[in-house]
């Protein structure tokens, strides 16, 4: 298993311990953070679906990776849970300019979080990284919504409850399994609905 922690300066290890702790005491609203004691470069987390959106009362679980350059350059982020937007790819990467051209090094980790949650808000067709998505958005809100409500049942409702985050579905952004917890209620439901899925 990789990790980057051994590549990091120590200043940036205290850096990013120092903040990581400060966000498990003091969440930002619908985010929760689930420290890697074992590797700070590697952090999971959980982002519950805005109300008022196609996520709404879904929980979705992404992995910040901090590079060996980390703050120079800024972390690579992946949703686990799988998720229908325009800017999350088939194996979970996040486009999101704070990730890429608007990084600064005094952008924290509570930033990019806040920022992939207000995506989930506003997402951005013009920087498609699901193609289908970003054509859906751009044709009509409420067929992109329809299509987003239905991943979200599937893959992002249920099992969220308990003391880790929730279990995705296999998905292609996560090299194997983490150990990190949760539990995965919500199996029954989800083997109808994805039946109904598979011929879309």
């Amino acid at each position: 298993m990789n990790s980057n922690v051994e590549n990091l300066p120590p200043h940036v290890i205290r850096l990013v311990y120092k903040e990581v702790s400060s966000l498990a005491a003091d969440p930002p609203e619908g985010v929760k953070i689930y420290p890697n004691e074992e590797d700070l470069s590697d952090l999971h987390a959980s982002i519950e679906g805005p109300e008022g959106t196609p996520f709404a009362g879904g929980v979705f679980r992404m992995r910040l990776v901090l590079g060996k350059d980390f703050p120079a350059s800024p972390p690579k982020g992946y949703f686990l849970t799988k998720i229908f937007h325009p800017n999350v790819g088939p194996s979970g990467e996040i486009c999101v300019n704070v990730l890429k051209r608007d990084w600064r090094a005094e952008l924290g980790i509570r930033h990019i979080l806040l920022t992939i949650r207000c995506l989930l808000i506003h997402p951005n067709p013009e920087s498609a990284l699901n193609p289908e998505a970003g054509r859906l958005l751009l044709e009509g809100y409420p067929a992109f919504a329809s299509r987003a409500r239905l991943l979200t049942e599937i893959h992002a409702i249920g099992g969220a409850e308990g003391g880790g985050p929730p279990q995705p579905k296999k998905h292609a952004g996560e090299r194997g399994s983490r150990g990190v917890g949760g539990g995965g209620s919500g199996k029954k439901k989800g083997g109808e609905k994805k039946r109904a899925l598979r011929r879309l």
